[in-house]
């Protein structure tokens, strides 16, 4: 546990059913550009209730891939390379998040059965009260055949064919869906300005961590 984590897991889980020529990087782009519309326009509304709020600095997402973000800043790592980018434009769909880059390394974890790896991405947006990138969202959309049967192979998990679930995919039986997560809590920190998940959600803390939190006049709940 942190000050973005609790043994609380909260967030708005969304799944739409898509046509086989939505399976594109416009398609992705253009559903992220709508989230990112919709969660600035909210704040819109917190703002005017709470005047002194500041305001969320983009509603273009900044779209980078995670090979082009390696290649940019090679010396650093993964989460250093968020924090990097997002901190220059504050709000970045970090996209292909899964497979091995040519350094031999992932930028970090995602199921082979899941998103497609070449279709799926991280909303990262700028948090000035922490400095630092806030992942407000993990989606993408999901394998079909030919990318589960890639990505199982790649994970060395083509055993999970024989479940129910993959044979549907493989089959064609399961719909087309592009689909995600928002968390709920990281969202309301960063409209609130707060620096720690305990001011906005109910959850147990250690007692090292509400005391540090004490002294810095942070108001658990």
């Amino acid at each position: 546990m942190d000050n973005l984590h609790s043994i609380y897991v909260d967030q708005w889980d969304w799944e739409k059913i898509i046509l086989k020529e939505d399976r594109t990087i416009d398609y992705l782009k253009e559903t992220v550009t709508k989230i990112v519309r919709a969660v600035c326009a909210t704040h819109l509304t917190v703002k005017a209730r709470y005047p002194k709020l500041s305001c969320i600095s983009c509603e273009t997402p900044y779209f980078i891939t995670t090979q082009e973000l390696e290649d940019l800043y090679p010396g650093l790592t993964s989460k250093e390379r968020e924090n990097a980018i997002t901190r220059e434009h504050k709000t970045v769909f970090l996209m292909q998040i899964g497979d091995v880059l040519k350094s031999g390394n992932k930028h970090d974890g995602r199921a082979p059965d899941y998103d497609d790896w070449l279709l799926n991405g991280d909303l990262l947006m700028w948090s000035d009260v922490l400095g630092c990138a806030m992942e407000l969202s993990s989606m993408g959309i999901r394998v079909d055949a030919d990318s589960l049967k890639r990505q199982l192979s790649a994970a060395g998990c083509e055993e999970r064919m024989k479940y129910e679930y993959h044979r549907m995919i493989a089959e064609g039986t399961l719909p087309l869906t592009i689909g995600g997560g928002i968390g709920q809590s990281r969202l309301c920190m960063l409209m609130l300005e707060k620096a720690h998940v305990g001011e906005v959600q109910v959850s147990i803390w250690p007692d090292d961590m509400k005391a540090a939190c004490k002294e810095k006049g942070i108001i658990l709940l």
